[in-house]
């Protein structure tokens, strides 16, 4: 492939070469799109795809017994001591 000095083209010239490598890029995209179709239909005469991995449990929950372990009044907001004074 020849080497384009990008720098000494003029506006019209590097959007007629854009347009060029994008209709390029579209022919070569649908060529191996058809290929993989033509592959994946050779592969269905052998069933089914493989079972996929089942996916991994979630992370364990708190316990109940550590959330009665925190004080209570760490959960409720200390409003009160402001009125004391």
């Amino acid at each position: 492939m020849a080497k384009i000095d990008l720098d000494t083209l003029s506006i019209e010239e590097l959007a007629g070469l854009r347009e060029h490598a994008t209709d390029k890029l579209f022919e070569k995209v649908a060529a191996r799109r058809a290929e993989l179709e033509a592959e994946l239909e050779k592969l269905a005469q052998y069933g089914k795809a493989p079972v996929k991995k089942a996916e991994s449990a979630p992370p364990p929950k708190a316990k109940k017994a550590e959330e009665a372990k925190e004080p209570k009044e760490a959960k409720e907001p200390k409003e009160q001591v402001a009125k004391a004074a």
